[in-house]
């Protein structure tokens, strides 16, 4: 069976989306595609759904490499996952087939390569930040779980736990707790 994936990291994104999956039907994923919109570095459900559901004599075929993995480590791990079950990989954009031993380091090849690339792009990104701190142009993201602080103190002044007060506000249980510290500390 031929098994789709496509990914977008925003939402704003979704033409892209919309072109991957008419890719992936063009080239006859039309009985079980998964998609997601989800940053690379974020959890990929439907990645994880999709490397469950595939079974020996599959092949999972993606668009891009840059859509399926984030690092070489990654890249790793997905065929290495795909290789035991005896699971093939293809990436259109390359026209790279993992079952042949060419596919196969030429896959290696260029995830290593666009692991690079993301580094260099990563230093530049920080270079960048740092000249506009330099300049007084860059604040930073503000936090969001300290804005929460009052509402945080309220949940817990009604008996809600603190797993439950992360989970209503959407914010980890660790800045609850560091909340509720600077609280008591004050």
């Amino acid at each position: 069976m031929l098994i789709g994936y496509a990914r977008v990291s925003t939402a704003d994104q979704l033409a892209g989306l919309e072109a991957q999956l008419r890719e992936l039907a063009a080239t006859g994923c039309t009985e079980k595609v998964f998609a997601e919109t989800t940053s690379s570095v974020a959890q990929r459900e439907q990645l994880a759904a999709a490397l469950d559901f595939c079974r020996e004599g599959d092949c999972l075929i993606v668009t891009k490499l840059d859509r399926l993995c984030r690092s070489v480590a990654d890249l790793v791990a997905i065929t290495e996952r795909l290789r035991t079950k005896g699971v093939a990989l293809r990436i259109l954009s390359m026209n790279l087939d993992t079952t042949t031993p060419t596919g196969k380091l030429m896959l290696n090849l260029l995830g290593s390569i666009a692991e690079f690339e993301r580094e260099l792009m990563l230093e530049r990104q920080r270079e960048g930040i740092a000249k506009a701190k330099a300049l007084g142009r860059y604040q930073g993201r503000a936090p969001t779980a300290r804005r929460l602080a009052p509402q945080v103190r309220e949940l817990r002044s009604t008996g809600l736990p603190a797993r439950a007060i992360a989970a209503k506000l959407g914010i980890s249980k660790s800045s609850v707790h560091r909340i509720l510290a600077e609280a008591s500390a004050a």
